[in-house]
């Protein structure tokens, strides 16, 4: 191997590239490269010891294919789902995310998605456009600080949403089995049906698991009352996005704002597409300038860190090195 840690980065990971390898001059090589069949990731990785990933995939085959020299995977963002942590923990290979780097983004672009939607911006901005004419039928819009709200997940980004919901809406009530507690000022719900029954919108804010994939089903949109909203930030499979569409278009929902899809991008036809009051984006939740370097300069700099010093600065480890559970 290389005197200098070398650092594979499947091609575009990042908006900026060669920023972020010009970062690490002097401190380790990045190249970024092809890793989508085995016989690119042995070429690519025979000098490595590390490899960086956004959404690609590192399926079992691949990560069999990684050269005898890698002994980390940094996950760019939160979800890790895209790689088979099996395969790497039956590999020896550490693996690593980065939950913090956009935290405040997307419990940003949530939060802007429930007041657009509570406040039927959709619908007032066709008003306009279509002429201003009559009554606008904006009726009924409840007051913000009257809004009931349900967090489901109560991470980093959950907890951050909440923070800034408590200032906001009248009640935030959160579901989290897993969390040891939520914070102060909202209260928690034991199970998820008591949540649903109660909220005027839920916001979604937990990771794509075995447990989580399609939690949010037909049967628990329609335990919402009728005119709730539904906002999902987290990731595509938790939320039943057919059932979504039937319940906007037969009017029991009154609008969702959707940043995640089962399918990226969407495909021709996909009933969301002509759903009702929807706020479609393209899994930017957590843009901005800020967090796109972060997203590139921590995920690369914890490799490096951890090929030189066995340590991680920003992002927590999800496969330990020498395998076991993350923490």
């Amino acid at each position: 191997m290389s005197a200098m840690p070398v650092v594979v980065v499947g091609a575009d990971a990042f908006y900026d590239s060669p920023a972020v390898a010009q970062h690490f001059s002097g401190k380790g090589i990045v190249r970024y490269e092809q890793i989508v069949t085995p016989e690119q990731v042995a070429s690519a990785t025979a000098d490595a010891g590390a490899v960086v990933v956004a959404g690609h995939v590192l399926s079992a085959p691949l990560i069999a294919a990684l050269g005898d020299g890698v002994r980390v995977i940094g996950r760019t963002g939160v979800g890790v789902d895209t790689v088979d942590l099996d395969a790497a923990r039956c590999r020896g290979i550490a693996v690593f995310n980065e939950p913090d780097y956009g935290s405040v983004e997307v419990a940003s672009h949530a939060i802007g998605m429930i007041i657009a939607l509570q406040r039927k911006f959709l619908l007032a901005d066709r008003f306009v456009r279509g002429g201003w004419n009559g009554s606008h039928g904006l009726a009924p819009i409840k007051p913000l600080d009257e809004l009931r709200v349900g967090v489901i997940g109560s991470g980093r980004i959950g907890r951050a949403t909440i923070a800034r919901l408590l200032h906001l809406v009248g009640e935030v009530l959160v579901y989290d089995p897993l969390a040891p507690e939520v914070p102060e000022g909202a209260e928690r719900i034991a199970e998820l049906d008591d949540l649903l029954v109660r909220c005027d919108a839920i916001t979604l804010h937990l990771p794509l698991t075995e447990s989580s994939r399609g939690m949010i089903g037909r049967r628990e949109l329609e335990l919402l009352p009728p005119g709730a909203v539904v906002v999902n930030v987290a990731r595509g499979g938790i939320l039943d996005e057919a059932a979504l569409a039937d319940l906007l278009t037969s009017g029991h929902l009154a609008g969702a704002g959707l940043d995640v899809f089962v399918n990226e991008p969407l495909l021709p036809g996909d009933p969301i597409l002509a759903a009702p009051n929807t706020i479609l984006t393209p899994h930017c939740g957590s843009y901005s300038e800020r967090a796109m370097w972060r997203l590139g300069t921590w995920t690369v700099g914890d490799a490096i860190s951890f090929l030189t010093t066995d340590r991680l600065v920003h992002g927590n480890f999800v496969v330990p090195p020498g395998g076991g559970a993350g923490g």
